[in-house]
Parts: C-alpha cells; sequence; structure tokens
C-alpha cells in the first residue's frame, strides 16, 4: 500500500505529459479545428496552410444541414493521421491514415448501402499487398496482388455475377493470363439476350 500511494504523484505526472503529447498518428488533442475552406493549398508543394503557416490540426467540411463530411488531421500542412469521410446520412464512407502526406496501412471506402467497397494497402503511399473491392451488392469485384506499387502475383476480377473476367499472373512486368476477357454475347439481368 506504501509502495502504491508513492507512484501516485508519478502517475498523475505522466498523465498531465500524455494529455499534451501526439499520438502514434501524430494527432494532438490541444490543436486547432479548423474548417477545410479556411485552408489555403500550396500548389507546388501541396502543404495546407492556415493564417499563413503550415497548418497542424484537425480540418472539418460539413454538409449543408452542419452534419460532418469530413474530418482530417494535418501536421506541419501535410495530412498526417486519421481522415474520415462521411455520407451525407453520417455513415462511415472513407477512412484512411496519412503519415507527412502520404497514405500508410489499410484504408476502406464503403458503399452508401453500407457494405464494404474496397479495402487497400499502403506503404509510404503507394498500393502495397492485397487490394480487394466489392461490387454494391456485396459480390466480390477484384483481387490485386500490389508490390511497391506494381502488379506481382496472381490477379482478379469478376462480373457480378461471379464469373471470372481476369485472371492473369504478373510477374517480372509480363503478364500471363486471361486479361479483360468480354462475353461474346450480351446480358440483361443476368439472362441471354
Amino acid at each position: 500500500m506504501i509502495f502504491a500511494k508513492s507512484l501516485l504523484p508519478l502517475l498523475g505526472l505522466g498523465l498531465l505529459f500524455a494529455a499534451g503529447t501526439a499520438d502514434r498518428w501524430g494527432e494532438r488533442a490541444d490543436w486547432p479545428e479548423v474548417l477545410q475552406s479556411e485552408l489555403e493549398r500550396d500548389q507546388r508543394t501541396g502543404r495546407r496552410y492556415y493564417r499563413g503557416k503550415p497548418f497542424s490540426g484537425l480540418a472539418l467540411d460539413h454538409y449543408p444541414d452542419g452534419r460532418v463530411a469530413e474530418r482530417s488531421h494535418y501536421r506541419a500542412g501535410k495530412r498526417s493521421g486519421a481522415c474520415r469521410k462521411y455520407f451525407p446520412d453520417g455513415r462511415l464512407s472513407y477512412a484512411g491514415q496519412y503519415r507527412a502526406g502520404r497514405k500508410i496501412g489499410s484504408s476502406h471506402t464503403w458503399w452508401s448501402n453500407g457494405r464494404l467497397r474496397s479495402e487497400y494497402y499502403y506503404r509510404d503511399g503507394v498500393g502495397h499487398g492485397l487490394q480487394r473491392e466489392w461490387y454494391q451488392s456485396g459480390a466480390k469485384f477484384k483481387h490485386l496482388r500490389l508490390y511497391r506499387g506494381r502488379e506481382r502475383g496472381l490477379q482478379q476480377s469478376w462480373r457480378e455475377n461471379g464469373k471470372i473476367y481476369n485472371n492473369y499472373e504478373a510477374k517480372n512486368g509480363r503478364i500471363y493470363g486471361l486479361k479483360r476477357s468480354k462475353l461474346c454475347f450480351s446480358l440483361s439481368e443476368e439472362q441471354i439476350q
């Protein structure tokens, strides 16, 4: 008990220190919130400025009814941290992470019906790993495998009815297999016309 009491001041000091520091994505609770429209973009560097200085904080955009359309964190004028975009009804449409203006980790998009639309992975701002997309119905659309932004490995795409139309291997800059196959007949409501 005596040992625990002696740690209390240290714990309080640690919490005080943590309250003003950045989290792992560079976001800070004490940074300002501004409207996206108040930021100026340098066309040459892409940096965002607020009142003549590189912006660090949370930039918000709203729909006409006042609901949040986008929340983006910036550090030194570049997107850094979480970026979230929303549909007018308030549901999430995009979620991603940035570091120094480049996408990192996973990003996801959703259809307006709430179904997952895409799942991408990034390393240093370029696609890396398995990238997946779905139709609005939830049926799979694409599976792309990227290595540092370039196709590598099995690449596949499907029609909404589940029939595959891209199925090829990308290796050393060459493609082996079926790419962009077209039906020799037309479908309407998945019925031959």
